[in-house]
């Protein structure tokens, strides 16, 4: 006995994509709550990691005061950089912001020489998730702090030379030659720390750099 054969309707396919980070700022400064809770929940982890190798202690007061300054100065983005950029740009004031209320009045604070393991008494990491990573950050913390926060962004947040350069206000230039010698410092720092076909070349050491990522914050 044969079966009448069934017609398949076929509806168009829909993707839904999430909004992105312009589309949810133009949203949360209408006044839509929800889409700058979403905005902060996307790149919090991201933050997290930033304050978390440097101010393990302070991580959720730094990440907290990070988003309130972008609260109060939502408006005067004018969206000439990722709102990304943005907000690593007010993470690292927040940074040395911290760093130099720990340092005597009298006492002359530069980023390019001072490393966070001069600056904070016990720096360590709560979240390193591999003995290679804990190496990798404990050298990155001898480091100055510049040049740890330039590796970082550029290992972990794929940060280029352009959004380096927003984020450090700088000349995409300057980036380029502080960030070469922000590598060969970190090289010579881990000769005996990583392996050694990881240290063979600059390039060879970035891929190790970028395997041995940070954890994301539970």
């Amino acid at each position: 006995m044969s079966h009448p054969r069934r017609c398949r309707t076929w509806y168009p396919r829909v993707l839904l994509t999430e909004p992105d980070d312009s589309t949810l700022l133009d949203r949360w400064r209408a006044g839509d709550a929800a889409a700058g809770q979403a905005l902060f929940a996307r790149h919090f982890d991201s933050v997290y990691g930033f304050f978390e190798t440097k101010c393990p202690a302070d991580v959720d007061e730094l990440v907290q005061s990070t988003f309130l300054a972008c609260v109060k100065s939502r408006d005067q983005f004018r969206k000439q950089s990722s709102f990304r950029t943005y907000l690593f740009t007010i993470a690292r004031h927040e940074l040395y912001r911290r760093l130099r209320t720990w340092q005597r009045r009298d006492a002359k604070l530069d980023f390019e020489l001072s490393s966070i393991a001069e600056l904070v008494s016990t720096p360590g990491t709560k979240l390193a998730r591999s003995q290679e990573h804990r190496r990798l950050v404990e050298a990155l913390q001898h480091l100055p702090v510049e040049q740890q926060i330039l590796l970082e962004l550029h290992y972990w947040e794929d940060m280029e030379i352009a959004a380096l350069a927003e984020i450090f206000e700088a000349p995409a230039a300057t980036i380029r030659k502080r960030l070469h010698r922000a590598r060969k410092a970190l090289r010579e720092r881990l000769e005996g720390a990583a392996p050694v076909e990881a240290l063979e070349t600059l390039d060879t050491m970035d891929a190790w750099a970028r395997g041995a990522a940070r954890p994301s914050h539970p």
